[in-house]
């Protein structure tokens, strides 16, 4: 593999006269040979060089790059028998490109940052490196460990996977460049849309209740399947809304209570625009008050009387397992956590309702806790990332006419951590679009055909639970995730915010601080301490580094 790009030099030119003006056949036959083989490299190197200036080309010879991955739970969902060396997105990759990975790196996806932290401390850094922190990126280009990829991306970028990265402003690309240059690629996180309150319509049927058409009517329902002991078995008290601790959640969470500081116009745990000027959400009287409201819930029994002693796969627990009718989480539920539900019981019937609508842009955007993808300095094909993103997130789903296996991993939920690069590249409202595509083809208004791969798939499956032809998890998770959830947010008129961003990777709040804020939520709303005590809370968050922290960011972040 080494000098692949170089011309081999040809070590003598080999002539020799047995006499003026006569030939030696030998010298003719060798001079052809060298002339041929000449010949033949410079197709070679053109192959090369071709490969290495197009998203989609080739290399003539097979490459394999040493790659640090995280591994998900359950093996990723893969099919039996496939691996993260060989699976249909290796072997796809293997068959256009003529790339294959080598996992020199593995750890489990709770684990991963420790692990590429040592990575970075020893700088043994593979070929490429997926990382999901921007200070590591920040070590990474300091300590002159990673390519320079801004010609890649202009070579070997397709135009679909640039116009997607422009989706989402000029912020994003931004947030990877180092004077000028462009030294990683980001993950584009495709908007989710709001959280939706998930029912049980089974036990609103079995109640006679009518379904809710705003969140007061939905906490109603809560407090009626807990006075009905719905769920319950004897001896166990019954559960109300299901809520994480940490209270407002990530684009990769569920259980939070993010409707209810919505409903409110707060934004804990974010930094905000407020008349004119930059603020921790989390210390506004909008925070105030939607505690105040989460306190009267709790008093209520709305909200789970245990829910500060819940650990994350309890909260999953008792969903799973019938214990619970509400809870909030994003449009894609059904393929986590709710699956698993219906295996257990396809008579619970869950229903997603979209009650409440997020009118106000206010909220800033943070790259803090984005996936990266880097290349290792030195390495000779840096541009294989960005063919390697042409590939699985434009050809195979929008051209390809034989990348069946690729795209039928999205019905088979298989998880993102089985790509070679575990992150997602789409437009910001791919979500969305893909929703109303498949919709448009029900109701006639267009062909399947028309449809790219990826909306094929689900569609397909929806296709199936729809007419009786299967019970699968999955296909009934295609249906209710991007038909019945994803719908309720079309029929709401749900629109895509464009986000703001803080410059460089200021906001992260200390940890004893955010210790600091959760306890002192917790408390308010279990009436451990009264409403009034978020006022100290406030003084004291500011005192003990609130006040520093937002004076920087006020200064580094001016005119936004």
């Amino acid at each position: 593999m080494n000098n692949k790009w170089k011309i081999p030099v040809i070590l003598g030119c080999m002539i020799s006269l047995t006499g003026c003006g006569m030939s030696n056949p030998q010298v003719e036959k060798n001079t052809a040979e060298q002339k041929s083989v000449k010949a033949e490299e410079n197709v070679r190197t053109g192959d090369w060089e071709s490969a290495a200036q197009s998203p989609y080309g080739a290399y003539p010879e097979l490459v394999t790059y040493t790659l640090g991955q995280m591994s998900g739970a359950n093996n990723s969902n893969l099919p039996d028998g496939n691996t993260y060396e060989d699976n249909a997105y290796t072997r796809y990759l293997k068959k256009i490109l003529n790339i294959q990975n080598e996992n020199v790196y593995m750890e489990s996806e709770d684990r991963y940052d420790e692990f590429v932290n040592i990575l970075i401390k020893d700088q043994t850094l593979p070929d490429v490196l997926v990382i999901s922190d921007r200070e590591m990126l920040k070590e990474l280009v300091e300590n002159d460990l990673v390519e320079d990829l801004t010609e890649a991306y202009q070579n070997c970028t397709s135009q679909r996977i640039k116009e997607m990265f422009e989706s989402y402003g000029s912020g994003l690309l931004e947030s990877v460049k180092f004077d000028g240059k462009l030294m990683a690629i980001p993950e584009t996180v495709t908007d989710h849309g709001p959280r939706l309150m998930w029912l049980r319509k089974d036990w609103i049927d079995e109640l006679g209740l009518e379904e809710p058409e705003t969140l007061e009517d939905a906490f109603d329902i809560v407090e009626a399947f807990v006075q009905n002991r719905m769920g319950t078995s004897e001896g166990e008290e019954p559960v109300g809304l299901v809520c994480d601790t940490d209270l407002v959640g990530s684009t990769s969470s569920s259980y939070s209570v993010d409707p209810v500081f919505d409903k409110f116009r707060s934004s804990p745990r974010k930094w905000i625009n407020q008349n004119g000027e930059i603020v921790y959400g989390s210390v506004t009287e909008e925070t105030k008050k939607a505690l105040s409201y989460l306190h009267e819930l709790y008093e209520r029994g709305v909200l789970d009387q245990n829910f500060a002693l819940r650990a994350q796969n309890n909260l999953r627990d008792l969903v799973v397992n019938g214990k619970c009718g509400a809870f909030f989480g994003l449009w894609w539920t059904p393929n986590n956590p709710l699956m698993d539900a219906y295996e257990n019981n396809k008579d619970a019937e869950w229903k997603p309702y979209y009650l409440q609508e997020v009118d106000w842009q206010n909220i800033y955007a943070s790259f803090r806790d984005s996936k990266y993808v880097v290349v290792r300095k030195g390495y000779e094909h840096p541009e294989i990332v960005m063919k390697i993103i042409s590939v699985l997130f434009d050809y195979s789903r929008y051209t390809a006419e034989d990348a069946d296996e690729v795209n039928e991993y999205f019905a088979l939920n298989v998880d993102p951590t089985a790509r070679p690069l575990v992150i997602n590249v789409d437009y910001n409202e791919a979500t969305f679009q893909i929703t109303k595509d498949i919709l448009t083809v029900m109701s006639g208004k267009r062909k399947e055909s028309t449809l790219s791969e990826i909306a094929k798939s689900y569609y397909n499956a929806a296709e199936k639970y729809i007419r009786g032809e299967s019970e699968m998890p999955e296909d009934w998770a295609a249906y209710e995730s991007r038909l019945v959830a994803v719908g309720r947010l079309l029929d709401g008129n749900y629109r895509s915010i464009k986000s703001k961003y803080l410059d460089d990777s200021d906001g992260e709040v200390p940890k004893s601080l955010q210790q600091l804020e959760k306890d002192s939520f917790i408390q308010i709303i279990m009436g451990v301490k009264p409403i009034s005590y978020f006022d100290e809370f406030v003084e004291t968050w500011y005192k003990e580094g609130g006040e520093e922290l937002t004076q920087q960011i006020r200064k580094s972040n001016s005119g936004k």
